[in-house]
């Protein structure tokens, strides 16, 4: 068993709701990327996806686009996100969150080396086909690294079936089709097709695209394992600050009373 599923496995086997946060690389200065990760965990973080600048995310939605812009301007690459994980101990797994051409042109292998002593134990590629996972497997698999597949609205029950079979580290069940961010307005259907994952998946379930309320929190933690939050947690950082962004964490946690 992989490392990232063992750790949401146990947590998740202790009662506990996973919490993951996105958060941007670099998009408020690379050098402050290991305070902004340790203050995501301390405030009760489960995980932290660290994302990868890209300049074209088609999942992402405007908050992390602009971010994604905003550390490019910065000069952040993926070799400079891994010298600095290099140098960052995490109390709590990290997750690469990028698109397949940042992966394939650092090399896979060389990648999967570099990051074989860091915090990182897992990866999200969005744009990788599940029938092209075998381009990425066979390295992840000798350097304990997660592939984590995402499930989209629109899955059919066999597409379900097939996407969550072998899956690692957690299912990153979609809620809403488009790309992510805040004030999205949820289908009807979707507690059915939460239903229907979770009750294939061997790993957690976690909800993404669109949470951003404790409201949200709370209603997906009554059906899934947890949720992603990533717009909210990208725009606070940027708009507010790392004290208030921990704050956030700690209200969609419940560990802080909201004031929403």
């Amino acid at each position: 068993m992989k490392t990232l599923t063992h750790i949401l496995q146990t947590k998740k086997a202790q009662g506990e709701k996973l919490f993951v946060p996105y958060m941007m690389a670099g998009a408020n200065g690379l050098e402050n990327l290991g305070a902004e990760i340790t203050a995501l965990a301390a405030a009760g973080a489960s995980a932290i996806e660290i994302g990868v600048p890209f300049s074209d995310p088609v999942a992402d939605g405007p908050v992390i686009q602009l971010a994604g812009l905003a550390a490019l301007a910065n000069g952040v690459s993926l070799k400079k996100i891994v010298a600095a994980l290099q140098t960052i101990d995490a109390s709590v797994p990290l997750i690469l969150m990028g698109y397949a051409n940042s992966f394939f042109h650092y090399g896979l292998e060389q990648l999967a080396e570099d990051l074989k002593d860091t915090s990182v134990k897992g990866a999200i590629i969005p744009d990788l086909p599940y029938e092209h996972r075998n381009f990425v497997l066979p390295t992840f698999e000798q350097y304990d690294l997660a592939l984590i597949q995402l499930v989209s609205l629109t899955s059919p029950h066999a597409r379900i079936a097939t996407l969550v079979q072998e899956a690692e580290g957690f299912v990153y069940a979609v809620t809403i089709n488009g790309t992510t961010g805040t004030g999205k307005t949820y289908q009807n259907n979707l507690d059915d097709h939460l239903k229907e994952i979770i009750a294939l998946a061997p790993v957690p379930v976690l909800a993404g695209f669109g949470v951003s309320t404790p409201q949200h929190v709370a209603r997906f933690n009554q059906c899934c394992d947890g949720v992603v939050v990533g717009s909210k947690i990208v725009a606070t950082l940027q708009k507010e600050g790392l004290a208030a962004t921990a704050n956030l964490v700690r209200q969609l946690t419940g560990r802080l009373e909201s004031k929403d």
